[in-house]
């Protein structure tokens, strides 16, 4: 089943950019997918979160499931902050 529109992450996941100083947030499974392929190291945590955003994407896994594999990812390189 394909899914239509945004699907929000509650809370975002909050991140630093790998190549320059910067502090943002991920609130959807979109720019968690887009984001993740921007990121230069890509291990088997990265690997996995790529797999469950594509699947959150075609409706097979929920939004919480690509936040947290999302963060897991981002924890693994180094990027995850903490949020507030």
């Amino acid at each position: 089943m394909r899914t239509h529109g945004t699907l929000w992450f509650a809370p975002p996941v909050a991140v630093k950019a790998s190549h320059r100083d910067v502090r943002y947030e991920v609130n959807n499974v979109q720019a968690a997918a887009e984001n993740l392929l921007e990121w230069p190291k890509r291990g088997g945590t990265w690997n996995g979160a790529v797999r469950v955003c594509l699947a959150a994407l075609a409706g097979d896994l929920t939004p919480d499931d690509a936040r947290a594999a999302f963060e897991a990812a981002a924890k693994e390189q180094g990027l995850l902050l903490q949020s507030g």
